[in-house]
């Protein structure tokens, strides 16, 4: 017979003297509240004449108003709210809610390890703040790092001019044209138009990262405005705006926008630094690489990266039995620490250390642009207030405020839902190779979006360093290069330092080497716009050989370099030692380029 209680709500009785007992309740009376009655056997089990004193000691004991009692596992959902879950699994809960309690003193140390003796609600009001000041920032460079760029890359006298791309689409596709190209230079495309909007995404960058310390309430506003601009850019962008962190950085904008009181979007960020993260590691091993296989990567890594920074020169040094180990280690934490974001307190914070360590590792020897910032912030929501409350304003609580709670959970989950549908489909693209009929539908129409992509850095490592000179020719015969700013030229310029500041060109140009010039068509437009002696495209250059008037001939020679050895560089000051390949581009002149 049930006992009504004096109660009005449940009450969870529990084994007072269990210490593993005493962590999750103080955790469970965070989550419930005032909902929830938390007391010990040992103080209140005679006042239930209906629970066996023997009872205590095997099962926590959920009484109801109305003096029902249940136990157990069931006991704990419904102290939760979970017993629709429950009801789905209710005897493996029972069966694992059996073993735990009868080793209760390793369930103890196991949740130290773990979690540690004081659980707190994971909160995210602190990180979305942090997170959010740091994207604003990334926004900021990236589009003050195009602004200077955008008119020689894409403009009407650039190297691969956006109106042309609009243009010819626009004449084969119709309406649909603006769904393959998702951009607002439909509407405009001139020059002033580009360099003003790139500099305007710059301010809005600022902006977003103004307003968090004011108490601004216009961050979703301005969250939706980057993202439409960034893919405005990205869509007509051709070769020099697809790098992987132009695509992440919208993914990461995209999932932004729907940040605020909901806990769903917090863990889309986790998933999508677990599919950078793992991806990144997959495809390094389902390459075949020899290099990856036998751990030797990055014995070349630090000389054939694309734009090494002076640290790398020192790094390539370091002895070789550290090369491998380092290889193993970047392996590991690819492919092992992002599992470990989805596990308890501890162990989610050393392996989100593990992968920060790994990008400023990165970041230290190679100018990888935003890339490793962008790397890091996505993995702060891996970390909690508990760990950064000390570097938030008092005033931060919430940061969307006018939605209902209601409303922005079912916009989450729906979000979520798509995100998580279509990483599954480009997993099962990167290890299937062919992606189901379903799949393959929804990224054909959601793809030019890019608000969901596949990762994977350096599946191939290059093992040797190729390097392309442009040079000009007023004659034929005496032959002046080019120099760019960033890549290696040189020999006696020491790599420079320039992430976060991303020199496309100078990227674009390690790629081509790799090939050939069939293969990279904006490199015979390239060569096209220095012989009519194109302004924009010179101020990409670091030094323009022909400043009176353009070359009748340019050519393009390919060099093998690689890192100076200290002896060399201690007589000779010079960073690199480079050997002439072959001619990569023959001489042309506009007549012969015209004919490509």
């Amino acid at each position: 017979m049930n006992e009504p209680t004096s109660s009005a709500v449940p009450i969870l009785i529990y084994d007072g003297n269990c210490g593993f007992c005493r962590i999750w309740m103080n955790y469970w009376r965070q989550l419930t509240g005032p909902r929830v009655d938390y007391l010990a056997s040992q103080e209140v089990g005679d006042r239930f004449p209906q629970i066996p004193q023997e009872a205590y000691k095997q099962a926590v004991q959920l009484v109801q108003p109305d003096g029902s009692v249940t136990s157990g596992a069931e006991a704990v959902a419904g102290t939760l709210g979970l017993l629709r879950v429950y009801g789905l699994f209710a005897a493996p809960s029972e069966a694992l809610y059996r073993w735990i309690a009868g080793h209760r003193d390793f369930a103890y140390q196991a949740t130290r390890f773990t979690f540690g003796t004081q659980i707190e609600p994971t909160r995210f009001e602190g990180i979305q703040w942090i997170f959010l000041r740091l994207l604003g920032l990334i926004y900021a460079v990236a589009f003050a790092s195009l602004a200077p760029q955008v008119e020689g890359l894409i403009g009407s006298r650039g190297i691969s001019p956006a109106i042309q791309l609009l243009t010819s689409l626009a004449q084969r596709a119709g309406a649909i044209r603006y769904l393959a190209i998702p951009s607002i230079f439909w509407f405009g495309v001139d020059d002033r138009t580009l360099t003003g909007m790139a500099w305007c995404g710059g301010v809005l960058g600022g902006a977003l990262f103004i307003t968090g310390f004011i108490r601004g309430r216009f961050e979703r506003f301005l969250l939706v405005l980057l993202f439409l601009l960034y893919l405005s850019f990205s869509a007509i962008g051709q070769d020099f705006l697809s790098f992987q962190w132009d695509s992440l950085l919208l993914e990461t904008g995209f999932l932004a926008i729907f940040l605020g009181r909901n806990r769903i979007i917090p863990w889309m960020f986790r998933w999508l630094a677990f599919r950078l993260y793992f991806l990144s590691g997959a495809v390094k091993l389902l390459s075949g690489d020899a290099s990856w296989h036998n751990l030797s990567a990055l014995s070349f890594h630090y000389h054939t990266q694309p734009l090494p920074t002076m640290l790398a020169w020192y790094a390539d040094k370091l002895p070789a039995g550290v090369q491998p180990f380092s290889t193993g280690m970047v392996l590991a934490i690819e492919l092992v620490g992002p599992f470990l974001l989805f596990f308890p307190r501890r162990i989610r914070l050393a392996s989100a250390g593990f992968m920060i360590g790994l990008q400023v590792l990165i970041a230290l020897t190679g100018n990888y642009t935003f890339f490793n910032l962008l790397a890091v912030a996505i993995l702060l929501f891996a970390l909690d207030d508990q760990l950064v409350a000390r570097w938030v304003p008092e005033h931060v609580v919430e940061h969307f405020g006018s939605a209902t709670r209601r409303l922005e959970s079912r916009i989450a989950m729906a979000v979520a839902a798509m995100i998580l549908y279509l990483g599954v489909a480009h997993f099962w693209q990167t290890f299937r190779g062919t992606v189901p009929a379903p799949f393959a539908v929804a990224m054909k129409y959601i793809g030019p979006l890019q608000i969901v992509n596949s990762y994977g850095l350096f599946a191939v490592m290059t093992t040797t360093r190729l390097e392309l000179q442009i040079e000009g020719s007023a004659d034929g015969e005496t032959w002046k290069p080019y120099e760019f700013p960033y890549k290696p030229g040189n020999e006696g310029v020491a790599p420079r330092w320039v992430a976060p500041f991303q020199p496309r060109l100078d990227w674009q140009m390690w790629f081509a080497a790799l090939s050939n010039y069939q293969s990279n068509p904006w490199l015979v437009s390239c060569v096209v716009r220095l012989l009519e002696g194109s302004q924009p495209v010179q101020d990409l250059l670091a030094t323009n050989p022909f400043p009176g008037q353009p070359p009748r001939y340019v050519r393009a020679m390919l060099y093998e370099y690689t890192f100076s050895t200290f002896d060399t560089k201690s007589r000779t000051g010079a960073w690199w030692t480079r050997q002439l390949k072959r001619e990569y581009l023959p001489p042309v002149g506009l007549r012969a380029a015209a004919g490509n």
